[in-house]
């Protein structure tokens, strides 16, 4: 079975034109049919009267999603979510946050797809080294407590090539995807990252250039090769947990 997994920092939803405008990030996320979603840089903040990013991304998929709001204001919240297309179970949001930084979280759930239980983690890492050092501990420790297939996934802000994440989780997750996806319109660093585990459960991967449309960061896609449930009527009963979602997705 194939899945599909993406991630994004969609900058708040403002494009290189300086507007705010989700509908041009749904658009885009729409085109590649994701099964699975993370999305950084969600901002209510300064919204107005208009319904929550939060609330327009969990009712545009009609799915599952996660949220962690890091920051909270008088008229909104900051943060990140995990979406998905199938059930999640074991749902946590785990705080990452370094004493004087910018609050950092992860979310992890196990998701009941067709094709058996993915773990998924989704994250959004801080921008100094030792920051990302201690925090890709923490990710490690996570990923060591998850059973079976794993997904890592988010932006890791990891600016060198063998930084700090990826001397955490190569050796958990030893497949990974390695696009240059920062600045958008010229992106020459690797921060947006889907980490897997086993290796051969990643499958092709590609960004998005049409992203730096809506962003400051290009989308990256993977497709995940989830192994034949062993127990038939576990992902029957998933499958029929999926079909209100179909069109949603579609």
């Amino acid at each position: 079975m194939i899945l599909r997994a993406m991630t994004w920092n969609i900058h708040s939803a403002i494009g290189p034109d300086g507007r705010y405008d989700l509908e041009r990030v749904l658009g885009l996320i729409r085109r590649h049919h994701p099964d699975l979603l993370a999305v950084q840089e969600v901002e209510a903040r300064g919204r107005g009267a208009r319904p929550s990013p939060f609330t327009l991304l969990r009712e545009h998929f009609a799915g599952h999603a996660l949220h962690a709001e890091t920051i909270h204001a008088h008229d909104g919240a900051y943060g990140h979510m995990l979406l998905s297309r199938w059930p999640m179970e074991q749902e946590a949001v785990h705080d990452l946050s370094i004493e004087g930084r910018e609050p950092r979280a992860a979310i992890a759930a196990r998701i009941r797809t067709p094709g058996g239980l993915l773990g998924v983690i989704a994250a959004h890492l801080g921008l100094k080294r030792a920051e990302r050092h201690r925090q890709a501990s923490r990710l490690a420790k996570l990923v060591r407590e998850m059973e079976g297939p794993t997904v890592v996934m988010g932006d890791f802000n990891d600016w060198s090539w063998r930084g700090p994440v990826w001397r955490s989780l190569s050796p958990l997750l030893p497949a990974r995807t390695s696009h240059r996806t920062f600045p958008a319109r010229f992106p020459v660093l690797r921060l947006d990252e889907i980490f897997c585990r086993p290796a051969n459960l990643l499958g092709p991967s590609w960004r998005d250039k049409a992203g730096k449309t809506a962003s400051d960061h290009l989308p990256v896609v993977a497709e995940l090769r989830m192994p034949a449930s062993a127990n038939r009527s576990q992902a029957e009963a998933a499958h029929r947990a999926t079909e209100p979602l179909e069109e949603s997705f579609g």
